[in-house]
């Protein structure tokens, strides 16, 4: 097998190799730095990673020595994971968010998750481009722009948008130039990029994994989460990632982790009780089309569907959501720079506004910072109109919303289409977002979210949703793996121009 062709096996069946002494750590980053070379940085120039890590390669070195010498190898032991660059590493490389203004700037320390990761034994590859700021910036931003990384492309069609803030991510993990990869999401970050660019990702329950080091947006929904090219990598990055972490209380709510990886079975689906929302928005006749061939897949795995126009109170809260952004946002940044970055260039929103503005030509060519301003106007978190936002996104989203649909119904999950089809990236426009899936309800309510390839119309990927209660990661991988392995609708990119 040549080299470059173990960047596109499954993490589980490398790990395996790596232990049976078929392949080495060494051997494997390699593989995966000449990967990115050949199409990130030249070929269709995918843009997908930001930043390698100089010390990828001595990483490797050490772990294929360790093991030589009879050392018990990590979960993940010698896999090169790429992850986000709003996630601190307390190494040689920036934790930019995508912005010049903290580009060359070191995180004081790694994030707990990081941490997780190097102890497994895998190999931090470097870092993903992303929406700037993980889009949080303007209406008009463009998924996967950032004015230190470019535009990402999506590898499947180039001209088409990756969609989302973990764009960067979603793509390296399609194309192969790594075996797997951390995203982050506030609402929709993940799934979106993974189901634009066919892969699986997971938006895990908030808490589950620590969002200690992330550059943060909103406390009351952001999280990290796995992206890789099949549902059971997926369960096996859950598996280091999750922990209950004392530098992030909402992980001191969490259930004990569990054996995500041994939940996984056939069969999964027979008798399972799934909620099918069919009236969430309008979409395109092919994706349609493929959301009935997955339900056709799931009758024949033994699953009772259950048919629900939408989740209840789904539309109440999309006001209320934004407004409680804002305030976390402006009272959370400050707090992450003071702890991991205080020698960035501002202390603040404000000071981060005023850093923009005078470098208007380098960072906002396209778009400016509508939001950022909207943010710094805001009165605080202990505001009465922010603390009745909060609890009223988490009444319409819980228990008025998918706690209560859930009750209604007696369901083990729900399952639609995450989205429409990628649309064009246009710096002129910016974004369409014309399909909303179930998306905002869980991110809202905090609650795990899980897409898997669905299929692809004229070449465009999309996938298909699993939505749960808190908590229930490994009951939807459980059923999101009985699917994956009957449907078998991912595709490898062919990084087509149109």
């Amino acid at each position: 097998m040549k080299n470059l062709e173990f960047c596109l096996l499954e993490a589980s069946l490398l790990h395996q190799e790596i232990l049976a002494g078929h392949v080495d750590a060494s051997c494997l980053v390699d593989a995966c730095l000449e990967r990115i070379g050949a199409l990130d940085r030249r070929g269709p120039e995918l843009r997908s990673v930001i930043e390698i890590n100089p010390d990828a390669i001595d990483r490797a070195q050490e772990l294929d020595h360790a093991a030589a010498g009879g050392d018990r190898p990590g979960a993940l032991h010698g896999l090169p994971v790429l992850i986000k660059d709003n996630i601190a590493t307390g190494d040689r490389m920036s934790t930019s968010a995508g912005s010049l203004a903290l580009a060359g700037l070191q995180a004081r320390r790694d994030a707990s998750l990081v941490e997780s990761l190097r102890l497994s034994g895998a190999v931090i590859l470097g870092k993903t481009n992303l929406s700037e700021w993980a889009n949080i910036r303007s209406p008009r931003s463009s998924s996967g722009w950032s004015s230190r990384g470019g535009q990402t492309r999506n590898p499947h069609v180039l001209s088409r948008s990756p969609v989302g803030s973990s764009s960067g991510s979603a793509a390296a993990v399609a194309a192969g130039l790594c075996s797997l990869a951390v995203g982050t999401e506030t609402d929709g970050s993940i799934v979106q990029p993974a189901s634009a660019c066919g892969i699986v990702g997971l938006k895990p329950t908030v808490g589950r994994i620590s969002r200690d080091g992330i550059i943060p947006i909103a406390r009351s929904q952001d999280t990290a989460g796995p992206m890789a090219r099949t549902v059971r990598d997926v369960a096996m990055l859950l598996q280091v990632l999750s922990s209950r972490d004392p530098r992030d209380p909402e992980t001191q709510r969490a259930t004990e982790p569990e054996d995500y990886i041994a939940a996984l079975r056939r069969g999964a689906l027979e008798g399972a009780r799934i909620g099918v929302v069919r009236g969430s928005s309008a979409r395109h006749p092919g994706v349609e089309m493929l959301f009935e061939e997955a339900l056709a897949h799931l009758r024949r795995l033994g699953a009772l569907l259950v048919d629900v126009d939408a989740i209840p109170s789904s539309g109440k809260f999309v006001h209320s959501e934004f407004f409680v952004l804002l305030h976390e946002l402006k009272d959370g940044l400050p707090r992450y720079l003071q702890e991991f970055q205080p020698d960035a260039p501002f202390r603040d929103l404000e000071g981060l506004i005023a850093w923009n503005e005078s470098h208007r030509a380098e960072v906002m060519p396209f778009f400016g910072q509508e939001f950022f301003h909207a943010a710094q106007a805001t009165r605080g978190v202990a505001s009465m109109d922010y603390l009745e936002a909060l609890s009223a996104n988490r009444r319409f989203s819980r228990e008025e919303g998918i706690d209560a649909l859930f009750a209604q119904h007696q369901l083990d999950a729900v399952v639609a289409p995450t989205g429409g089809l990628a649309w064009r990236t246009d710096h002129l426009l910016g974004d369409f977002f014309s399909d909303g899936g179930i998306t905002s309800s869980f991110a809202v309510a905090g609650y795990p979210h899980l897409t898997v390839p669905m299929g692809t119309v004229r070449d465009v990927p999309v996938g298909l949703s699993w939505g749960g209660l808190e908590w229930m990661e490994s009951k939807i991988l459980a059923m999101a793996y009985d699917y994956e392995q009957a449907s078998q609708r991912r595709v490898t990119p062919r990084f087509l121009t149109d």
